[in-house]
């Protein structure tokens, strides 16, 4: 792990665009990841993770979709995440994250909406020296 890594925030990057079953286009604001990009957050307190809007993860057909990532550490994609989840859940696992060299959370250690609602983990992008 790098320093930089081992002392860079996480990420909690929250599709606001998902939309539950049945919910309608507009307004977009009471969307399902929209309001599950609001109760985060409202319930945010901590330096170490930081609460991103993201616009589509293209992971449709498993609302609300959220990641966490950070400088030199693999990227987790999780779906399935209950808008109405409770808050501290969420960040519990992202301090997680946080504390794992490389982002790696051991299965064993992983709350059960990440075990469950892994759609990918993409390894920290390689760094090309010119």
């Amino acid at each position: 792990m790098t320093e930089s890594a081992a002392k860079s925030p996480v990420a909690l990057q929250v599709c606001t665009t998902c939309r539950a079953e049945g919910e309608s286009l507009e307004p977009r604001a009471q969307r399902a990841g929209a309001r599950l990009f609001a109760a985060l957050s409202a319930e945010a307190k901590a330096d170490d993770v930081t609460i991103v809007a993201v616009e589509c993860f293209a992971v449709c057909r498993r609302p609300c979709t959220l990641s966490f990532s950070r400088p030199g550490a693999w990227t987790y994609i999780v779906g399935d995440v209950s808008p109405g989840m409770d808050p501290q859940e969420i960040f519990a696992a992202a301090r997680l994250y946080g504390a794992s060299p490389q982002g790696l959370i051991p299965w064993k250690m992983r709350p059960a909406f990440l075990k469950s609602g892994i759609v990918a983990r993409f390894p920290p992008p390689h760094e090309m020296e010119t």
